[in-house]
């Protein structure tokens, strides 16, 4: 940035003051853009939900084991047995259904019997299947509002940090203008207009650099929301969570990644059930009518079917050991989840509060020391104590110092996002999102 020789000390000053105001309107909660005029995080987190395949995709399997679980309690099919019994082969009856009084036309019907407890055990164990597939879509709920709300804190950063280098920037065209003016009027040296366009050069570089990085920030912003790249509303988020609060009872509830490791315990344990269940065979029961000749008497049967377990130990029992030695990996892996969460919460809960904390401290402790120093350096130059080069540095810190915070008040952001939203909301598992 360049100073404008040619003015008075006082105008330098109001000049200064001007450039202030601009850079903290790049922080404050009123920007250029209204909130009425962008897209709000809210307004984000629903299109993510309402537009995302991958939600659809996902109730689309919470559907198919729901259509799956109808059938599970149902006996199976029953069988039509038709055919001919007896039929001869040689002589002269040979191929005849009626000349031989032991040849019989039989049609019958067989139908498995599967006893009450097993089905319900069956029905029992496709209900928790069905539960798992809607874990599945809550987590996906829960990645997608999470990924939407961190595209769009991204956006609303890059939306800050462009505002604050194209602000220098202009401010840098207009020093060297009159640096330029003051150099035919013989007030500044070469110098002084090299060390301007230097600085103005810089300026250039990071405002295209930094619209650039705003345009992918939208990009990806509009790949969660399936709306067109656009700005978002200036509305600094609440960097506070509920979920650091939440006792393990809720997180089973809301956080997909737990509610899933309980779930596959209760699946697990259904699998048990019915590998219990199995090990009882299953009976056939079998009516049949047979035909004869009309000079014979037509004959009906009945059977029943019954499995032999044989070699019960390494067969049923196996299956059984199987789905209790499933059960319990099921339930060390809940263990383990648990802990994982907790500590992944109380390191982002750490984090959050550590960002927010340096957050205020450049903000009372830093900026202002640097505002000040910018204003002193100008006086110092105006009055030929100080050097051009001690204006520059001055200013180059002073935007250092607020791009610094804007970039920890984005990681704040995404922290707080990352903790926040990959929990459901109570509203939506209780008003019954999946469907």
């Amino acid at each position: 940035m360049f100073l404008r020789m040619q003015a008075p000390l006082n105008h330098q000053l109001h000049h200064l003051c001007r450039i202030s105001v601009l850079l903290t309107l790049a922080f404050g909660t009123s920007f250029v853009h209204a909130q009425s005029n962008g897209l709000t995080l809210n307004e984000a987190l629903q299109l993510s939900i309402q537009r995302s395949s991958l939600t659809k995709a996902a109730n689309a399997s919470v559907l198919a084991s729901r259509e799956s679980s109808a059938k599970a309690d149902q006996l199976p099919d029953p069988m039509l047995k038709v055919g001919i019994d007896n039929l001869p082969v040689t002589g002269s009856d040979r191929y005849s259904t009626t000349s031989d009084f032991m040849t019989m036309r039989r049609v019958g019907i067989e139908q498995q019997w599967v006893s009450s407890d097993k089905r319900a055990a069956r029905s029992e164990r496709a209900q928790r299947a069905v539960e798992m597939e809607e874990s599945t879509y809550l987590e996906t709920i829960a990645k997608v509002r999470e990924e939407a709300a961190k595209a769009w804190v991204n956006v609303l950063y890059g939306q800050r940090t462009l505002a604050l280098v194209s602000a220098m920037e202009k401010e840098a065209a207009a020093d060297l203008n009159a640096m330029n003016a003051a150099h035919r009027g013989a007030k500044a040296n070469a110098s002084d207009v090299m060390q301007a366009q230097l600085t103005l050069s810089q300026a250039q570089d990071a405002t295209r650099k930094n619209t650039q990085d705003l345009r992918n920030a939208r990009l990806a912003l509009s790949r969660w929301t399936g709306m067109p790249a656009a700005t978002v509303a200036d509305e600094t988020p609440k960097l506070t969570s509920h979920v650091p609060g939440l006792p393990v009872e809720e997180l089973e509830k809301y956080h997909p990644m737990l509610l899933t490791a309980r779930r596959a315990i209760n699946l697990a344990d259904a699998d048990s059930t019915v590998a219990t269940r199995e090990s009882n065979p299953d009976w056939s029961i079998e009516a049949s009518y047979s035909q004869r000749g009309s000079q014979y008497s037509n004959m009906v049967s009945f059977g029943i079917s019954i499995p032999l377990a044989v070699n019960r130990a390494q067969k049923q029992n196996r299956d059984i050991a199987e789905k209790s030695a499933l059960g319990t990996k099921a339930r060390m892996q809940y263990e383990e989840a648990l802990r994982e969460l907790q500590t992944e919460i109380e390191n982002q809960s750490s984090t959050l509060d550590s960002l927010k904390s340096r957050v205020v401290q450049l903000n009372t402790q830093l900026l202002p020391p640097a505002s000040q120093q910018v204003e002193l350096a100008t006086a110092a130059y105006r009055s030929g104590a100080g050097s051009l080069s001690a204006v520059f540095n001055a200013k180059k810190v002073l935007l250092e110092r607020r791009l610094q915070i804007v970039e920890l008040e984005k990681e704040a952001a995404l922290t707080w996002a990352a903790l926040e939203y990959h929990v459901i909301p109570h509203d939506m598992v209780s008003a019954g999102e999946l469907k």
